[in-house]
């Protein structure tokens, strides 16, 4: 593993002294709401950090189920992410196009799935450029590797948990906009009901961020503060399909909250079941 200062982030400038470094693995995680029209992928083909590979949350996901980018088995996690050439050991650095959206549901998964040293390129692949440093174009051929995914199931919530978890000491925050949490606008996937879990508390992941880049530790304590999130008792991260929640689950590693799950398939499965229980105004999604 490469020695690196914080546990959470590395600069454009530490990659760019690391970036050819044999135990450092360089991980594209975009992924974009369908209905903004961008293609993580054809992003990535287009200009990369050099070296980097493209991990798809759509793909390297539990494709049996309806529901979108699941976590897939370890085995299948294992054989994905070998694949890409990334080994047990290594340091694995991973960001995104936009700065930092996607690519926590990326460093959630490998953590989850027992790599070690996973962190974030702070600013994304806007920092990477904005320092002048060069792109790559194309698909890499990565010399297949060796992961060995030991999971931890603790950090993850299914809809029978998160529905026994109601009323009790977890809290629910809810990454979404607070239009959607309201119930006042539509959701962008079809066929859901709109608004909330009974409890949750909505916090908007974007109010984490500042120009990409996660927000200051005491900024984040003083969010999680004013919306009555207590880091110390349990948390269960909610958003639209189980990505932006990877938001709240960082941020509150950051601040060194110890017990804190995401609910994998967040409002797309609670709003779209009919044995849910729904606070708000229940508008047709679309």
């Amino acid at each position: 593993m490469a020695v690196h200062p914080d546990r959470h982030f590395v600069t454009a400038d530490w990659l760019s002294r690391h970036i050819g470094d044999p135990d450092v693995a360089v991980v594209d995680g975009s992924w974009h709401m369908p209905a903004t029209g961008r293609s993580g992928r054809a992003e990535y083909l287009a200009g990369h950090i050099p070296g980097a590979v493209f991990f798809d949350l759509d793909a390297i996901a539990d494709t049996t189920s309806p529901l979108p980018h699941m976590l897939p088995t370890p085995d299948a996690f294992a054989a994905a992410v070998g694949a890409l050439g990334i080994r047990d050991g290594a340091t694995i650095v991973v960001y995104d196009s936009v700065g930092l959206f996607s690519a926590p549901r990326v460093w959630w998964s490998f953590r989850i799935m027992g790599a070690h040293d996973v962190v974030l390129l702070d600013g994304g692949l806007p920092a990477w450029i904005a320092a002048g440093l060069p792109l790559e174009a194309g698909e890499p051929a990565p010399a297949p590797a060796t992961f060995a995914a030991r999971f931890d199931p603790t950090p993850v919530r299914n809809f029978d948990e998160v529905k026994a978890a109601l009323g009790g000491p977890a809290q629910i925050v809810d990454a979404r906009s607070p239009g959607r949490f309201s119930g006042r606008e539509p959701e962008p996937r079809a066929g859901l009901r709109s608004g909330h879990m009974p409890g949750a508390i909505n916090l908007p992941y974007g109010e984490l961020i500042d120009d990409g880049r996660l927000k200051s530790a005491a900024d984040l304590r003083a969010l999680f503060a004013a919306r009555d999130i207590d880091p110390l008792r349990p948390v269960i991260a909610s958003c639209g399909s189980g990505v932006s929640a990877a938001v709240i689950a960082l941020a509150l590693d950051v601040i060194g909250a110890s017990d804190v799950a995401i609910y994998d398939g967040s409002w797309t499965e609670w709003g779209g079941r009919s044995d849910s229980s729904v606070e708000g105004s229940s508008v047709g999604g679309g």
